[in-house]
């Protein structure tokens, strides 16, 4: 018969199961520990250093502008390019301008025949005035006939209406110029103001019309600005005259712009800068329009900025 094997002491037993999972529940608070996230009081010092913080793009008053020939027709030629600078009247393309060309040179023609008529009425009608006062003067001396007086002064009064009757003749051909001229205007393309060129759809030899869609768009020389989307919490806290800060994205060193509010909208709409889809879609934001202290041409129109608002920030 085989001794039976002596069982441990039960304390020493119950040390041995424990001991895994004592090993177990600290592996267990070490990695908690390790994973624990930072503490939140970081932001919220930094965010207690703002009266808010919002989104924004840059931009421009009344944004880029999308230009159409004002006439259909073929383009003879286009005279710039894109990444060009053009002045407020430069030429950017023209269709053939030849047949409006001849209305306004057969317009003007006829204008200058009306005049040259109303020219030579005017000595007409200057001569009969003469000639009526001195019948008339004669008459009333007895040194003439009364009739003669007469009808010379009816004379003078027919050519009278037929100096307004060619006046308004000159007045209507100066008018058929003026239409002429813009005629002839409509068939090229000017810049409206100091602009630059970011993007061109034409080529000569091409069909355009109005309705065919932009053939230039212009980036007008003018100061940036910066549209920030205030979520409804922060609408209270911002007003026109507020001071801001204005960080690119990546909020590189030199990446930061002082600004100004310039208005705060009345209407809210939809977040459009908003990343997270689901905040886009519930969030009500109203516009606040931001101009810099410096004039910013670095900046391009679209970038995505974040606007920090400084409190008690009124110039």
């Amino acid at each position: 018969m085989k001794p039976t094997a002596s069982r441990p002491p039960s304390s020493a037993r119950l040390a041995a199961l424990l001991r895994p999972a004592g090993f177990a529940l600290a592996a267990t608070l070490l990695l908690a520990a390790c994973s624990k996230p930072a503490e939140p009081a970081a932001p919220k010092v930094a965010a207690s250093n703002y009266a808010a913080v919002a989104r924004g793009r840059v931009d421009i008053e009344g944004g880029m502008l999308a230009l159409t020939m004002p006439r259909e027709g073929v383009l003879a030629s286009v005279a710039v390019h894109e990444g060009e600078t053009v002045k407020q009247g430069q030429l950017l393309a023209a269709l053939d301008t030849r047949p409006a060309q001849l209305a306004t040179d057969s317009a003007q023609a006829q204008l200058e025949q009306a005049q040259a008529q109303l020219k030579l009425l005017d000595i007409k009608q200057a001569a009969a005035k003469l000639r009526a006062q001195r019948l008339a003067s004669a008459a009333a001396a007895g040194a003439g006939d009364g009739q003669s007086a007469d009808d010379a002064r009816e004379a003078s009064n027919q050519l009278d209406a037929e100096h307004d009757a060619d006046q308004a003749s000159v007045d209507m051909a100066a008018q058929k110029l003026a239409e002429a001229k813009y005629e002839l205007a409509q068939h090229s393309l000017r810049a409206p103001f100091d602009a630059l060129v970011v993007h061109v759809a034409a080529q000569p030899g091409a069909s355009v019309s109005p309705g065919a869609g932009p053939l230039f768009t212009l980036l007008p020389n003018k100061p940036r600005i910066v549209r920030a989307e205030l979520n409804e919490s922060f609408v209270t806290a911002v007003q026109a005259g507020m001071r801001a800060e204005v960080v690119a994205n990546d909020d590189a060193e030199n990446g930061h712009w002082n600004a100004h509010v310039l208005r705060v909208g009345q209407v809210y709409g939809p977040a459009t800068l908003e990343n997270d889809p689901q905040v886009r879609a519930n969030a009500r934001t109203v516009e606040c329009v931001l101009a810099f202290d410096q004039p910013e041409q670095q900046l391009r129109i679209g970038q995505r900025v974040i606007v920090r608002f400084l409190p008690d920030g009124k110039h």
